[in-house]
């Protein structure tokens, strides 16, 4: 088993993921559901998702919010959560939720 820490927070990487995430709360119960059992694996367990090689992370994460690493969550129905793990202080684990999408999606971000 791999390493288990639990999140200080889970936080947004930006104020219009945050009110996405919560239109989806009232829009789409079925996701906004998988949203919440990710949040609260996250807060168990920031390192539950898989980690991509840094040289899979897209330029435009690296560019628009200046992470140096990326980890994907696997949510039902071929959909995914992609969040970045943040160490503000020795004592502190954030993971940043970046982004969900569906297969689809995430096959074109990453050009499967």
């Amino acid at each position: 088993m791999g390493l288990v820490k639990p999140s200080t927070d889970v936080v947004f990487a930006d104020e219009k993921l945050k009110k996405a995430w919560t239109q989806a709360q009232e829009i789409e119960p079925g996701i906004a559901k998988q949203l919440m059992k990710a949040k609260e694996d996250l807060m168990k367990n920031a390192f539950c998702g898989k980690q991509f090689s840094k040289r899979l992370i897209p330029k435009e994460y690296i560019d628009k919010y200046k992470i140096t690493n990326l980890w994907k969550y696997k949510l039902s129905d071929s959909w995914r959560l992609l969040y970045s793990i943040s160490t503000p202080t020795t004592v502190e684990i954030i993971s940043v939720v970046l982004d969900w999408m569906d297969h689809k999606q995430y096959e074109r971000l990453f050009k499967f």
